[in-house]
């Protein structure tokens, strides 16, 4: 009788990336992993604006705006106590279970702007260079840092649940809009996520595990730039995610991610959360 292999989830979020630009670039790595589950385009809820705050809520608490209260990228008077991240219930209710973040975008595992979206908190890269809004070269340095420490992170001791996030495709898309480099930053997205998955096909004991990998957007762009609107550019997101039990690709959406992590680790959900979404299988 064979051995019940240990299930691990790492989900990364990709911000700012649209679908069609998504779909024309070249994506091996994100090629492969829908080859094993599926690439599906989200519709945006329409209780969530097009904006990071919101959305990333949605994607970490399973509930959108109305209840998270997260209505742009000021996180102050949020209700995320009530309806907590999904790294935190893992932590709360599977025994043994570890959990980790990082995020070049301060809100989700800092306290930046009322957060971390994901507490207690999370590894954020700093750079002397760092600022505010951002450089396109610092965020590039952030997402390679971000990168770098999650593949060390999966290598060395797998945590149960990991949430990793890259900015640079969003920022482009801020600074000029959906163009050429906007497409090779969706590129050097899909090496970064590449260098994660080879870490986890490195680990030793690797075929006593089974990975569940969840890679989301949270809106997309206009093509001069920018979101927060009602456009379809602005509302299509997507998931692309594979692993044991995923069979839905059909009518994803944001609110799914949450339910599904907990799905994958046997928790069974309770009426009383209040959870939006449902697991993907």
């Amino acid at each position: 009788m064979s051995a019940v292999k240990k299930q691990h989830v790492l989900v990364i979020g990709v911000d700012g990336c649209r679908y069609d630009s998504l779909v024309a670039a070249d994506t091996p790595v994100l090629d492969a992993l829908a080859s094993r589950g599926f690439l599906a385009p989200v519709r945006v809820d329409e209780r969530n604006p097009t904006i990071s705050g919101p959305v990333w809520s949605t994607v970490a608490s399973g509930v959108y705006s109305d209840r998270h209260l997260i209505r742009d990228n000021r996180l102050e008077g949020h209700r995320l106590d009530r309806y907590p991240d999904f790294l935190s219930r893992v932590r709360e209710l599977v025994p043994g279970a570890s959990t980790f973040a990082a995020a070049a975008w301060g809100p989700l595992v800092t306290p930046a702007a009322g957060g971390p979206v994901f507490a207690p908190g999370g590894y954020r890269p700093a750079f002397p260079a760092d600022s505010e809004d951002g450089e396109l070269d610092t965020i590039a340095l952030m997402d390679e840092a971000v990168t770098s420490r999650v593949a060390r992170r999966l290598l060395r001791d797998a945590p149960t649940v990991t949430f990793a996030y890259l900015l640079l495709v969003d920022m482009v898309g801020h600074h000029e809009g959906v163009t050429p480099r906007y497409r090779a930053a969706i590129e050097g997205c899909d090496e970064q996520i590449g260098v994660m998955l080879a870490a986890i096909d490195s680990r030793p004991g690797r075929d006593e595990e089974e990975w569940t990998v969840i890679v989301v957007t949270d809106h997309g762009h206009r093509d001069a730039g920018h979101h927060g609107g009602d456009s379809d550019e602005e509302r299509t997101a997507w998931i692309c995610a594979a692993g044991p039990g995923i069979t839905r690709g059909d009518g994803v959406d944001h609110a799914d991610i949450h339910p599904h992590v907990l799905s994958v680790l046997g928790v069974e959900v309770e009426p009383s959360w209040e959870l939006e979404g449902s697991a993907m299988n």
